[in-house]
């Protein structure tokens, strides 16, 4: 059973689609389920502080793969680098008010594909 987040977050995804000149990308898949998610970011020089400017997903997968794919962009958009680099599954399944244990790999994949967007970016020359 999923939470009334989860439903809200699947049926309205925030942030939804691409960045075409994105500063990082990080794409994740799952081969097990089938889900996959890539995830933009754009970053911007702000009081000499690195912050995610906006964030976009495209997610192909169930509805908990969308929804957590929804709620990392809305945690990590405005926030310094380091900071966004920090969260973790647990963080994006507790602002989802929970998942069930069969679909918390999908929290995973979200934070997976945020960090892998931040090393991307961090991998690029400036």
């Amino acid at each position: 059973m999923y939470s009334k987040e989860v439903i809200k977050q699947f049926l309205h995804p925030k942030n939804m689609g691409f960045i075409k000149d994105a500063d990082g990308v990080g794409k994740v898949g799952n081969i097990v389920c089938g889900d996959q998610m890539i995830l933009y970011i754009k970053v911007k020089d702000k009081k000499g502080k690195k912050v995610i400017d906006d964030i976009k997903f495209e997610s192909f997968g169930c509805a908990a793969a969308i929804a957590t794919s929804s709620m990392i962009t809305e945690m990590a958009k405005g926030k310094e680098i380091g900071e966004a680099a920090k969260l973790k599954r647990d963080d994006v399944a507790q602002e989802l008010g929970g998942l069930p244990p069969i679909k918390m790999h999908c929290s995973n994949m979200a934070a997976q594909a945020l960090h892998k967007a931040i090393e991307d970016y961090k991998s690029k020359p400036r």
